[in-house]
């Protein structure tokens, strides 16, 4: 299938990983790289839009604060991924994590965004923040060869609420913008700070959070393939 057939599509038809694949491919060969304060890009059209939609979709509430900010981790008992049992469960986290798992996926991230994806896990989370929420400037640099941030909520008034990015210094420098199927992505390294000032979020701002992590990650239930590394 070619990427110009995957966008015509009946309208009862699901958008298959296929689709996925070629979507995305697309995205990656339309995307803008900027340089400042590091090497990132910019990505629009990332998922077809029913997929997209189906996504937004998932029967996932948006847990509670309780007061608590700052770092992601610190609600690790309420995060949501696109995992083994997800996976089993929606048949459009299936679809998604099967096409960041292709090969031709895959091999396009690295030639790209000049990475090494060999050995690697998927890991997508879909994370979904309410207000209260913010995120400290942190690199991502470790276990991490690769991030996505795939924006998913529509709400006009979520127009600001992309990821904030930072200098070495970790003086801010701007913001990544927040569209639906639009994703800011980057190589982690030991300049790429990025995180999330706290300001006022309406409603829930959506996202899906997508890195290959390393053969070190501890976490391995969060992983959507926790037995197939990336060849």
């Amino acid at each position: 299938m070619t990427r110009e057939s995957a966008a015509v599509k009946r309208p009862a038809e699901k958008s298959s990983a296929e689709d996925v694949v070629q979507a995305f491919l697309h995205a990656i060969d339309n995307g803008k790289r900027s340089e400042q304060p590091y090497r990132h890009w910019a990505l629009e059209d990332c998922l077809p839009a029913d997929t997209l939609e189906d996504v937004m979709a998932l029967p996932f509430e948006a847990p509670s604060l309780d007061g608590v900010s700052g770092k992601r981790e610190l609600h690790n008992n309420t995060r949501k991924y696109f995992d083994a049992d997800n996976r089993k469960a929606f048949p459009v986290c299936e679809a998604v994590a099967q096409a960041f798992q292709d090969k031709r996926v895959t091999e396009h991230i690295e030639k790209v965004f000049g990475t090494d994806l060999k050995g690697t896990y998927l890991r997508m989370e879909f994370a979904q923040d309410i207000d209260g929420f913010w995120l400290e400037p942190h690199t991502d640099l470790g276990v991490k060869a690769f991030t996505m941030l795939l924006y998913l909520s529509k709400d006009p008034g979520h127009a600001d609420l992309g990821t904030d990015i930072y200098d070495g210094n970790k003086k801010h420098f701007g913001r990544s913008p927040f569209a639906p199927n639009a994703a800011m992505i980057f190589v982690p390294g030991d300049n790429t700070y990025h995180g999330f000032e706290k300001r006022a979020i309406k409603g829930v701002r959506t996202s899906l959070i997508i890195n290959y992590v390393t053969e070190d990650w501890r976490a391995r239930e969060q992983l959507a393939f926790p037995d197939k590394p990336i060849a």
